[in-house]
């Protein structure tokens, strides 16, 4: 364990690919904020080659015990070639969201305005465009059960209504205007629970818009006017779907941070972008999701708003100075990049 002073508890979990280097340069920016206990910990490939398991018990209960986690991204190659049942990376992730009760995934949306050109959109259709995905992380059809029978293949999507109240009312209670909920009730029997019980939560918060979209639309209108968004409210795996849609468009996945919340526990904050391991160790990796991540991190989980505001005008005055990392279109490696935030801050 290293200590930057007193004050949160942070578990950071640098994992696989590029992740370790993101993680090293959002430990210099804590370091600069100062007034954490900093407790780095295995996950994912990391974690299997140490231990044989993406998650150990001993590290679920450190998160579990910290204020926050930081994770930086877990995967790769090396561990997909072993053949069936051998543990994968991405397992940890899930563990960490099931042990640690995580039902929500936000993800904002919001274009820095000196890469409005870096976007496959036109400037004046993204312009203005700030909004937040809020996915439902635990249920449905990727929790729901699943298997073979000899030529077909099933997998069944369930939802409660508890599941789909607590992931509502998250979403109404970081809505500034509008809630749009995502959801095919036009098909889907669970859809259509879905869209009853937004409602019954929606009747409680009257200061806040509802209106339904089917996943279909919604794929349309994010790409045609996302500026209209506000909070993008759904289920696992549309949600899955539309936040990476989102994501493309600030040009660069690379560029966006997400967290995975619960009911009350500490959050696990974390870089959209995955583990690129064909990148990993040449100094190329894009830090800034990551430092996206620690805003958030301040922000939604310790209560640091001053702090996360901090960062993200760091984040916007070195890219208005011309930082651009290799996925922007730019050549500045992972060190000048942080060099450049931490001049902002």
């Amino acid at each position: 364990m290293s200590v930057a002073g007193g004050g949160a508890h942070i578990v950071v979990l640098p994992g696989d690919g590029i992740g370790p280097e993101v993680m090293a340069a959002a430990r210099r920016l804590l370091d600069e904020l100062g007034a954490f206990e900093v407790e780095e910990q295995l996950v994912g490939g990391a974690s299997i080659d140490a231990h044989g398991t993406p998650l150990t018990d001993d590290v679920l209960a450190a998160c579990r015990a910290a204020d926050a986690v930081l994770l930086g991204a877990v995967g790769g190659p090396r561990w997909d070639s072993r053949g069936p049942g051998s543990p994968r990376p991405e397992q940890g992730l899930l563990g960490l969201r099931k042990g640690m009760e995580l039902f929500a995934n936000l993800r904002p949306v919001r274009p820095i305005p000196a890469l409005l050109d870096a976007s496959p959109l036109r400037r004046e259709r993204i312009e203005g465009t700030d909004l937040l995905v809020v996915r439902e992380l635990t249920g449905g059809i990727y929790f729901g059960d699943s298997g073979r029978r000899g030529d077909e293949a099933f997998d069944t999507c369930v939802y409660s209504v508890t599941e789909i109240e607590r992931i509502a009312e998250v979403a109404f209670s970081l809505a500034r205007r509008r809630v749009t909920s995502v959801d095919k009730a036009n098909v889907l029997e669970t859809s259509r629970l879905w869209r009853e019980t937004v409602e019954r939560v929606a009747a409680a918060h009257e200061e806040v818009d509802l209106d339904h979209m089917l996943v279909d639309n919604a794929a349309m209108q994010l790409v045609a006017r996302p500026s209209a968004f506000d909070v993008i409210l759904t289920e696992n795996m549309f949600g899955d779907i539309l936040s990476d849609e989102a994501a493309m468009l600030t040009g660069s996945i690379g560029m966006l941070p997400s967290a995975s919340v619960g009911a009350g526990g500490p959050g696990v904050f974390e870089p959209v972008h995955g583990s690129a391991p064909d990148i990993a160790g040449t100094g190329r990796a894009n830090p800034l999701a990551m430092f996206g991540s620690v805003a958030m991190m301040l922000r939604y989980g310790l209560d640091r708003e001053r702090d996360a505001a901090r960062i993200e005008s760091a984040l916007d005055r070195a890219l208005e100075g011309g930082l651009r990392t290799p996925d922007l279109g730019g050549s500045a490696s992972t060190e000048e990049a942080t060099r450049a935030v931490l001049a902002n801050l």
